[in-house]
């Protein structure tokens, strides 16, 4: 039975999880609705990469104008959608988008424009080279709920520079931030077939996955991303994966405990912890632990929870019921086995049933699910651990099937940076954490589990071109010395030349070797 025939159109709801309110019902898209955008799109595409990057800027210069100008109504709509408090979707998201802009408008002619290649070998003298950057076609983009504005737009913005077009399928559970995304898109020029949005559930990923896309973009989780690693290699479909992390944070002894403590608390509970980039695993040494424990569970329970539309919020809702039990499922788990509760623990049912208490566990371990190598937490919960020396400690942080993000702490900045050296991630920070998705010019992905390939900075943009290299010889009616004809001698001529080539310094391996390759040129003539 074919896909059409098994699809059941099913309708989406967003849901504000600090309500429980309804925001809005969808469609969910099918796989004939998915095939006809991503044929749509391919139809559009050349006449899109027609107009030139210069003009395509343009387009983002426009669209960071707007969304500068309507910024605080975006940043209502995320919080309405994702439950984040209203400055963290100013900062988190609206920010990140209008910096990414600005990285591509005054970068992406620069890295995308067509070079020149020259030619070290002293054989292909006579050849000029030129690289060009092709867009793939048709981009398909999968994005997730926790940062439903920022990442399918700071995505979305490098393919369409790049010449793409893009069909994007948001999460199920934040869909209408990304239909706002495409109004914004499209009020600022950008084609309507060249940018598409198809609400959906996981059977609408799946069809997007199947269908003629060139390229995949996936943020998600292992499993899924794993599934659909397998299903593009059946037809060679490149994929860019960001899977994930546990990222550990190594809070040296000579760190400011003040500063960390505060670095601890942001890192692990912004967002509600439902950050790829959160601090998952904190690693202390033993000198500071106790303190460092008293700092954390003090200011984690000054934390105020509420309504992400309340100024006063700093800790919103959860999106989800099923997250919210895996957070549950982790802190009980770590009691069993040892580990004391000394902030949080529980939900905030009184809030509501999306709110759980910033939680501060000291005394894990690596037997504990939530500091486990293999399973994220996504939720409010530091669970903090001590060490006794730097060995232990980059033993600890790198015993992860994870490797997206550590940060160090130390007051010792050449120390810090040694540390991050050893570390198996994509990103190291030092005496910060999370933030660093917010720099447009750094690239963002992981190594091991938590995926393959690069967003964001040059390597993002980069990820959305095939690379294609014009050769072109100078002196089009000459015979080359390496085509047919060797005859007796040859092999000993070629072996002097290489030589001559090689083997001498180099002012006398170029005059001798001008003279060598004139002279065989002249008799293959």
């Amino acid at each position: 039975m074919s896909a059409d025939v098994e699809f059941a159109v099913s309708r989406i709801a967003s849901v504000n999880p600090a309500t429980g309110e309804v925001l809005g019902e969808l469609d969910s898209a099918g796989p004939t609705e998915v095939r006809a955008a991503v044929a749509r799109a391919r139809a559009t595409q050349p006449e899109w990469n027609a107009w030139g990057i210069r003009n395509r800027i343009e387009v983002l210069r426009r669209f960071q104008q707007i969304l500068l100008a309507g910024k605080t109504d975006v940043a209502r709509r995320i919080t309405l959608e994702a439950g984040k408090p209203l400055v963290e979707a100013l900062l988190t998201e609206v920010l990140v988008v209008l910096d990414a802009a600005r990285f591509l408008i005054d970068n992406a002619f620069a890295i995308l424009r067509e070079q020149t290649l020259a030619h070290g070998n002293l054989v292909m003298k006579t050849k000029s080279g030129r690289v060009l950057q092709e867009p793939y076609g048709v981009v398909g983009i999968i994005s997730p709920w926790n940062y439903p504005f920022s990442i399918p737009a700071t995505e979305t913005m490098a393919a369409l520079v790049a010449g793409n077009a893009v069909v994007l399928k948001p999460s199920e559970l934040t869909p209408l931030i990304a239909l706002a995304l495409q109004s914004l898109l499209r009020e600022a020029g950008v084609p309507n077939d060249i940018f598409q949005v198809l609400p959906g559930e996981g059977a609408t990923g799946a069809a997007l996955v199947a269908s003629e896309i060139d390229k995949l973009i996936f943020t998600g989780s292992v499993a899924t991303g794993r599934r659909i690693a397998q299903i593009a290699a059946e037809r060679l479909l490149p994929v860019v994966l960001e899977l994930g992390g546990k990222d550990p944070m190594l809070v040296l002894e000579d760190a400011d405990i003040d500063v960390a403590s505060s670095g601890a608390v942001w890192g692990a509970f912004m967002n509600a912890g439902q950050t790829c980039l959160s601090v998952e695993r904190c690693y202390v040494h033993q000198r500071l632990y106790a303190d460092f424990l008293d700092a954390c569970s003090e200011k984690a329970r000054k934390l105020r929870v509420g309504n992400g539309m309340d100024e006063a919020t700093e800790i919103g809702p959860m999106v989800h019921e099923r997250q919210v039990r895996v957070v549950e499922s982790h802190v009980e788990d770590a009691l069993r086995r040892g580990a004391r509760v000394l902030a949080g623990g529980a939900r905030l049912r009184e809030l509501g049933p999306m709110f759980f208490a910033p939680t501060v566990l000291a005394d894990v371990d690596h037997s504990m699910r939530v500091m486990s190598k293999d399973e994220e937490t996504f939720g409010p919960v530091l669970p903090i651990a001590s060490f006794r020396d730097d060995a232990e400690v980059v033993r600890l942080a790198n015993d992860s099937s994870y490797g997206l993000a550590a940060s160090v702490w130390t007051r010792d900045q050449s120390r810090g940076e040694w540390m991050a050296r050893q570390i198996d991630a994509g990103t190291v920070m030092v005496n910060d954490a999370v933030s660093c998705f917010s720099i447009s010019e750094a690239p963002h992905g992981g190594v091991k589990s938590s995926g393959l390939g690069r967003t964001h900075g040059r390597w993002g943009l980069e990820e959305m071109v095939r690379v294609k290299y014009v050769d072109s010889d100078r002196v089009p009616g000459m015979k080359k010395i390496w085509w047919f004809g060797y005859g007796a001698g040859f092999t000993p001529q070629m072996e002097s030349f290489l030589d001559l080539l090689y083997a001498r310094p180099l002012r006398q391996k170029l005059r001798a070797g001008v003279r060598s390759a004139g002279a065989m040129w002249r008799r293959k003539l």
